[in-house]
């Protein structure tokens, strides 16, 4: 079966010393659509591998070769960081069991024996491409994994914090990350994961929050079946699940008092019971913590055992809350957006200086988090390649009655908007409507209470009962001007 032609068709180089394999190889393959390369020595093939601007996607070798042999190309193949992943099927006409296992263990893809069989060449090439393709594609779901994870910061508080964690991830110390919500605190978790022994072991997230009172310790410890109603089968619990590696109890400090006892032990000793079960499973994990509550006033109320609360903050860390690091917003604030639309096949837009301003200067109540969620709102608002103050969705947490010490709020009322309804028409004897009669008062209303208070918007706002961004569009909409009246 031919290669797709949606896709530049692959290329394989043929490795050998006689010129009939190569030249049958070379028939069957490009009779397949693959376009193919050949040498006649293991040297020639590496220069070839090695050059960049001769991608080569398999290649097939023999094993005897003039000077190098096939195995000896393949095991420098795998010692070279860039050709180490270039799959390679290994022929040979004198095969023995030695050669076909030394062959394995260097990593070649495949071995076979010559004479070459058309269907089992192409049967072979065909297999080792589509599971190179697989890894490919696996390797950059697992890159892009690792870019939705990247903490970005280059404030004072993220650079503490950056130092925190690599000096704590080496370490089996428990860790108790603090924090509101919003400010990347499982972030910080992968962060310890990632940099420890552990990385390669389960990484198991546990939102202790989300877990019904009744249900929390069969989720954490396991059950056995028929050890309540509803338990038809038995079950791993999240300790067993990370055995190995890194359990991160999120919201701890909404864990019920009897969970957080049988946690404790398992910290202190180590072992778990199943629900239903006496007998006793050694875990090895390492916990790591994380709460946007007050634990130590919470330890003062009862509401959180003090022997749970010293062992899980063995080292504590704090994530700074988005207000505490204004200076990593343009660099948040790209970083998601180039993700929005790489994720979402738009091309990639920027954010001009005006509205990174107007981002420092919002609240952000909701941290990283409402970052986020406001600059895809944005993303998905704009027309152009950038990001205006105009795509950003209004503020819901701006005072719209805060005096402005800047003086902002006195100043003229904006330009008329396109599109907006012009004041009313003046009275000439002719009846007005009931439509442009409470235009007229609204306007006159709204010149009076300005004037009266010397044209301070944010005062007047507050006078006549409205927000802010809802007063300067009806100073657009009614064309007001500074000073009239």
């Amino acid at each position: 079966m031919a290669e797709p032609t949606d896709r530049a068709p692959s290329t394989i180089l043929i490795v050998d010393d006689e010129k009939n394999i190569r030249r049958t190889l070379q028939m069957v393959l490009e009779g397949e659509g693959y376009t193919t390369l050949e040498a006649e020595t293991a040297e020639q093939a590496l220069s070839i591998l090695q050059a960049p601007d001769r991608p080569v996607d398999l290649a097939i070798f023999d094993v005897k070769l003039p000077a190098m042999s096939g195995l000896e190309a393949l095991d420098r193949m795998r010692n070279d960081k860039a050709l180490e992943s270039t799959p390679v099927i290994v022929i040979s006409g004198h095969a023995t069991v030695h050669d076909a296992v030394a062959a394995i263990k260097l990593g070649a893809a495949d071995f076979f024996e010559k004479p070459l069989a058309r269907e089992r060449v192409l049967v072979s090439v065909r297999n080792v491409l589509e599971r190179a393709a697989l890894r490919q594609r696996l390797s950059g779901l697992e890159a892009e994994a690792s870019r939705r994870y990247e903490m970005i910061g280059a404030s004072p508080p993220m650079r503490r914090l950056f130092t925190d964690i690599e000096k704590v991830a080496p370490t089996k110390a428990s860790v108790l990350i603090a924090g509101e919500s919003g400010t990347g605190k499982e972030l910080i978790s992968r962060a310890i994961h990632v940099l420890s022994p552990r990385k390669d072991a389960p990484f198991v997230k546990v939102n202790c929050a989300a877990i019904p009172r009744e249900l929390i310790e069969s989720e954490l410890f396991g059950h056995e079946k028929g050890s309540f109603t509803g338990a038809q089968a038995r079950k791993r619990g999240f300790f067993e699940q990370a055995h190995g590696g890194t359990l991160f109890l999120d919201e701890i400090g909404d864990m019920d008092l009897a969970a957080q006892a049988k946690v404790l032990r398992a910290l202190q000793q180590g072992e778990i019971s199943r629900v239903g079960s006496e007998h006793v499973i050694h875990v090895d994990v390492r916990v790591l913590a994380a709460t946007n509550k007050d634990l130590e006033a919470e330890v003062k109320v009862g509401r959180f055992r003090d022997d749970l609360f010293f062992r899980l903050a063995v080292f504590p860390i704090k994530s700074p809350p988005l207000r505490e690091r204004i200076e990593d917003i343009p660099l948040l604030a790209q970083a998601f957006l180039e993700t929005f639309c790489r994720e979402n096949g738009m091309k990639v837009k920027i954010i001009d200086e005006s509205t990174v301003a107007a981002l420092r200067a919002r609240k952000w109540p909701g941290n990283v988090r409402e970052l986020k969620n406001v600059v895809e709102r944005a993303a998905i608002l704009s027309a152009g390649d950038r990001i205006t103050i105009a795509d950003l969705p209004e503020d819901p947490h701006a005072n719209p009655f805060e005096e402005e010490e800047t003086g902002a709020g006195d100043s003229e009322p904006p330009e008329l908007d396109e599109g907006t309804p012009m004041p009313p028409r003046a009275v000439t004897g002719e009846r007005m409507t009931l439509r442009e009669y409470r235009d007229r008062a609204e306007r006159q209303y709204i010149v009076d209470t300005l004037r009266e208070l010397e044209w301070n918007i944010s005062r007047a706002a507050l006078t006549l009962g409205v927000e802010r961004t809802n007063l300067h569009k009806k100073i657009r909409a009614y064309g007001i001007k500074r000073g009239e009246g």
